[in-house]
């Protein structure tokens, strides 16, 4: 972050709106090719975060959160807002308003999109012009992915290239991994999400016990899914050949899904989530896996009709079951923000 940020001329409010991204797998957890993590993604048109941040009356020192779904959600909130004063300075009092956020620890990246989107509403109304990387390391987001970071500012199908092995000693982890790869999804193409509501994703300590307790990751495989995600999930959404694509994200999701089995339970972190799954692919074409640590799955299908028809497919083996389904899109631009009736895109808008 620079010692001075560049000031604009503040707006009295700005409201922020951030895609949820899904996290399609790790290159390389252990970093055996010389980089640690790197990571495939998408930002998606569903289960997006809205912010408000306004100038409070200047009679009032204090600032108003509203419309926090939890008090975790509510004290990440203050926490966020202690370290942008601590690095932009303190300045008029800012109230935030919280208007939507998927669930957390789902695999949706909800954490780090409630980071962002807070963070670039907070800055515009402090006149800071502050970039999505400065807000990142204010927050210290993107520790290990920095797909939900690129998606903030691009949407599309992201590839991150991690960080230099041999280098993660001497190197802050609040440093960004490099953006490698962005194509536009195509239009066409769906994706059917199911949660398991009555589960969450491992997170915070939980995640990083288990991610040490992790056995090395053969290069071999990492080898294997570099290719894969260079000659096949790329090819094949440049040129929009799904029945690719899908056989690449099943490879993909199988192969660290079964190294992360030991720690989430399996390939799924939710069994009910991996019938419903299993039924799709049993009758169409699709791609599935989890995002992240899920619990939420998906499946890609090349059509709208087809994920309708992955969705009756889905539902008739999940009853009695906890499960929420949602079908989506690709969205290929990034975060939005609006202020005084003008709506802004953000970089690479579609």
């Amino acid at each position: 972050m620079p010692t001075q940020p560049a000031r604009i001329s503040p707006p009295t409010a700005i409201t922020v709106e951030s895609p949820a991204r899904l996290h399609l797998g790790f290159i390389d957890p252990n970093g055996s090719l010389g980089r640690v993590f790197g990571s495939v993604g998408l930002a998606i048109d569903a289960h997006g975060t809205r912010i408000t941040a306004r100038q409070a009356p200047a009679s009032r020192r204090d600032a108003h959160i509203e419309g926090a779904t939890t008090e975790a959600q509510r004290e990440r909130i203050e926490h966020h807002v202690e370290q942008l004063e601590a690095a932009l300075g303190k300045g008029p009092t800012i109230d935030i308003e919280v208007h939507e956020t998927p669930r957390a620890h789902t695999g949706l990246g909800s954490g780090t999109q409630l980071a962002l989107a807070l963070g670039t509403a907070y800055a515009r109304v402090r006149g800071h012009e502050a970039t999505t990387a400065d807000i990142a390391t204010i927050l210290a987001r993107g520790a290990r992915s920095g797909i939900g970071i690129h998606g903030f500012d691009h949407g599309g199908l992201i590839v991150d290239g991690g960080r230099d092995a041999r280098n993660t000693r001497h190197t802050s982890t609040t440093k960004l991994p490099p953006l490698i790869a962005r194509q536009p999804f195509p239009d066409a193409w769906r994706v059917l999400l199911i949660d398991d509501t009555s589960r969450e994703g491992l997170h915070g300590d939980e995640e990083k016990r288990g991610l040490a307790s992790l056995a090395p990751f053969p290069a071999s495989l990492a080898a294997h899914l570099s290719h894969l995600v260079l000659m096949r999930v790329l090819p094949a959404v440049a040129e929009h050949d799904f029945d690719t694509y899908a056989d690449a994200i099943c490879d993909l999701q199988h192969t660290i899904g079964e190294y992360f089995a030991p720690v989430q339970g399996g390939v799924f972190a939710s069994p009910a989530v991996a019938r419903a799954l299993e039924a799709v692919a049993a009758e169409q074409k699709a791609g599935i896996g989890q995002t992240s640590w899920g619990p939420v799955g998906f499946a890609f299908v090349a059509s709208a009709q087809d994920a309708e028809r992955a969705l009756a497919a889905a539902q008739r083996v999940s009853q009695g079951a906890p499960l929420a389904f949602t079908i989506a899109a690709g969205r290929n631009r990034g975060a939005t923000w609006r202020a005084a009736g003008h709506r802004h895109h953000g970089a690479d808008a579609a």
